[in-house]
């Protein structure tokens, strides 16, 4: 079951969610019983090959070009 990240604006604390995406967007009172909190937006890390640097997603895996240095001489 997804987790969701929220912060309450009164006492600052972050704490976790964890119920169905299809309650994702509902409101998430404070442990400490506070009822104004913010939802946050996580981020995950993903890394690349172990033992290299990351390329992005999308880069061509042989070298140069548009193509990968096939057909345009890259």
């Amino acid at each position: 079951m997804p987790r969701y990240e929220f912060r309450c604006r009164e006492c600052a604390t972050t704490f976790e969610v964890e119920r169905p995406m299809a309650a994702s967007a509902d409101p998430a009172d404070c442990p400490h019983g506070h009822a104004d909190t913010v939802k946050l937006l996580s981020t995950i890390a993903l890394g690349g090959r172990s033992g290299g640097p990351a390329r992005p997603a999308m880069a061509p895996a042989g070298g140069g070009g548009c193509c990968g240095g096939g057909c345009c001489g890259g």
